[in-house]
């Protein structure tokens, strides 16, 4: 699965620390998130959709194999 989380986090200048208090989850998790490593749960999907005033698939969007 692609994401475009790196891209909105850096056009709202919010680092991934930031990013990852206001979602409860580790910055790990956002590294993670970011370099495809880990998908996220949907809840965790629609918050970060939320933060960012996003639909879910402005964000994410599935690869051929997936």
């Amino acid at each position: 699965m692609k994401n475009k989380v790196k891209g909105f986090r850096t056009e709202n200048n919010i680092t991934q620390t930031e990013l990852a208090e206001e979602l409860g989850v580790s910055r790990q998790t956002i590294f993670a998130i970011e370099t495809s490593m880990y998908v996220p749960s949907t809840v965790l999907a629609l918050k970060i959709a939320k933060i960012f005033k996003k639909k879910v698939e402005d964000i994410f969007e599935l690869e051929k194999n997936d």
